[in-house]
Order: C-alpha cells, then sequence, then structure tokens
C-alpha cells in the first residue's frame, strides 16, 4: 500500500533524550547550589556593623565598616588575638563592642606597673603602651568557662574588660569575629593579616 503524498496535519512527538534531561537536571543543580551557598555566605558575613570610637586604632577606626562571621563561633571558640563584635553584659540597647580577646576560659589575667600579664607571663600579643588605667584587672581575674577578656588596641582610650561595667566578655554575648573591613574606596579589605598578629 502507498503512502499518499501532500500536506499532513499530524505532529511528530517529540522525545526527550537523555542527554536532554541531564542537562536540565545539571541547570537545576547549579541553581540549587548557587542558593545554598548565597545562603551560606549571608549567614556568615551578612551582617555589617560600623566601629563605634577609636579604641581599636590604628587596625580599625570610628566610623569603619566592618563584616562579621557569625558562623565561625558556632563550631570553635573565641582565641586570644581574635577581633570580636559583643554586646557588653548582653545589652541590646547599646552598641556593638568591637575589641581584641587578650584571655580565654582559665587563663588569669592581671595589669601590673602598667604591662599586662596573663597567666603570670609578660602578654606579647599586641605591643601596648604604658597602661594607665588598670581597673578591675589591678587584682588577679581568673576567668570561668565561657568568659573572655578582651583589650581595646588603643589601650588607653579604650572602655573594655577593665571597666567594671563591661568585665569579662561571656561567650553568648559574643556576635561573632571581625571577617573584613570596608576600606577607602568602599572594596572589602579582609582582616586576617592586619588584625590577627
Amino acid at each position: 500500500m502507498r503512502r499518499r503524498k501532500g500536506l499532513s496535519f499530524r505532529q511528530k512527538k517529540k522525545v526527550i533524550s537523555a542527554s536532554l534531561m541531564r542537562e536540565i537536571l545539571n541547570y537545576i543543580y547549579i541553581t540549587i547550589a548557587c542558593i545554598v551557598v548565597a545562603f551560606v555566605l549571608v549567614y556568615c558575613a551578612g551582617m555589617r556593623t560600623a566601629v563605634v570610637g577609636i579604641s581599636m586604632e590604628p587596625v580599625l577606626y570610628n566610623g569603619q565598616e566592618i563584616f562579621i562571621n557569625r558562623f565561625l563561633y558556632k563550631i570553635v571558640s573565641p582565641k586570644a588575638g581574635d577581633v570580636v563584635v559583643f554586646l557588653p553584659n548582653g545589652n541590646a540597647n547599646t552598641h556593638y563592642y568591637v575589641k581584641r580577646v587578650v584571655a580565654v576560659p582559665g587563663d588569669s589575667v592581671q595589669i601590673k606597673n602598667g604591662s599586662l600579664y596573663i597567666n603570670g607571663l609578660l602578654y606579647k600579643g599586641v605591643e601596648y603602651d604604658k597602661i594607665e588605667d588598670a581597673g578591675i584587672a589591678e587584682n588577679p581575674i581568673t576567668l570561668e568557662n565561657g568568659e573572655f577578656f578582651t583589650l581595646g588596641d588603643n589601650i588607653n582610650n579604650s572602655e573594655d574588660s577593665r571597666s567594671g561595667n563591661i568585665g569579662a566578655v561571656k561567650r553568648e554575648n559574643i556576635i561573632g569575629k571581625v571577617w573584613f573591613h570596608m576600606a577607602a574606596g568602599d572594596s572589602p579589605v579582609g582582616l586576617m593579616e592586619k588584625v590577627s598578629r
């Protein structure tokens, strides 16, 4: 039997090939991966605040924008040398404080003769000027579990753990670690080398 030549209005069924399916699934996978990566980045470094005051000069200055890694301290504990952001005594009605951790739980802290001593040894982390006000660290302070002693790098122009109204900073009041800061021209600059000494 012969087929008739001419117009045919029947549509051929489109067949989805395996390679086309793989390509579609690949696009879906890449889209989901991008959403997950974006979420993690926003959660880790999505918090941005500004430094208030001159207590962290010359590393950070008044009004400078900083990005905070809020995720890091959910898996590890702050360590000496870290620059952290915290709310003193958990007071949400004050600005964020930005200071350097100089002592961790179990350490003993004392300031005598204008110098900082951790566990009886002269602190070597940051070269501080002669400390004019020892505050509550005039007598030895032993940090309890979950307590951190913080100081500003500009030691004689800083309200920090030496102040009776701040004292040792509790871990639950630490928002995160300073990760990046905005430099002149608004380009983010990593603090890993500059802040950690």
